[in-house]
């Protein structure tokens, strides 16, 4: 940074502190990112694998999380992963007011998915995730936080667990009205007052919060959408289109977010359920 010759072997500048041999900014050029990911010099933020990331798994079932177009980082978080006959999902939203609220996505859908693949019982694998959140917090005032919500879907049911405002949503196939098959089916509740606000979330400070459970056996095929409040928040009055491909279905509604104003993060999964779900 302060261009003092250094000795080879040196990890730091003996003139200004500066790491030797961090990464170079993508912006300026400088090998000036700290720790964080911000460059010292210019201040932009570097991209990171979360800034946009693809899954589809054999069978359809498929995600896509995005940063979005007013966002810094991407604070979202998604797993989807499939064992023995059944499909697991998890997703978290990291609370932007909270801090390293990435982080507390990431531990979260880590540690719930791990769980729910296991065998684990929706309200165990949302109590890991919740002490998994919990260990990131160095007090009360610093905790991150982040809303959650999962599902594991099989060939006879969906089972849903939720806290927060990231939301699940049914997809009638082709069998379903055409009241249905145009907006969805809105499986959770919101754990929001009028304004917004959130009332229920992981994190240290979050008291204690219950996780709410929802199980339902779709008498048609269709398909589960799992999502933050990057897309739902543009879904009021919003056609869903039909598609073959969940993934293609999943880039189509990431590029209506972005095209509405694309104010946060956006994460969609999308799951086939009972055949046919064009």
């Amino acid at each position: 940074m302060c261009e003092t010759p250094v000795v080879a072997g040196d990890s730091f500048c003996e003139a200004c502190g500066h790491p030797l041999g961090a990464p170079a900014c993508t912006a300026c050029g400088a090998p000036a990112v700290d720790p964080d990911g911000y460059c010292e010099r210019c201040g932009v933020r570097q991209p990171t694998g979360r800034d946009h990331s693809e899954l589809e798994l054999e069978g359809g079932a498929a995600g896509v999380t995005d940063r979005g177009l007013r966002r810094s980082r991407n604070e979202d978080a998604m797993a989807l992963l499939a064992v023995d006959g059944a499909i697991v999902t998890v997703v978290c939203d990291g609370v932007g007011s909270s801090p390293r609220a990435d982080q507390a996505s990431a531990v979260a859908v880590a540690t719930a998915s791990a769980a729910l693949a296991e065998g684990s019982s929706q309200e165990k694998a949302f109590e890991l995730a919740g002490q998994a959140v919990n260990a990131l917090a160095t007090s009360i005032d610093d905790a991150p936080a982040c809303t959650y919500v999962s599902a594991v879907v099989t060939a006879e049911q969906i089972t849903l667990g939720w806290a927060g405002d990231t939301r699940a949503y049914w997809l009638p196939g082709p069998e379903g009205s055409v009241a249905e098959r145009g907006q969805g089916v809105l499986l959770t509740e919101d754990d929001a007052v009028p304004t917004g606000e959130i009332t229920a979330w992981l994190g240290a400070d979050s008291g204690d919060v219950e996780l709410r459970t929802r199980t339902l056996a779709p008498r048609q095929p269709g398909l589960l959408l799992v999502c933050s409040d990057g897309l739902w928040r543009y879904l009021n009055g919003y056609p869903f289109p039909t598609s073959d491909n969940p993934l293609d279905l999943a880039r189509v509604l990431l590029r209506h977010a972005l095209d509405s104003g694309g104010q946060d993060n956006v994460t969609i999964v999308l799951i086939p359920f009972g055949g046919s779900h064009g």
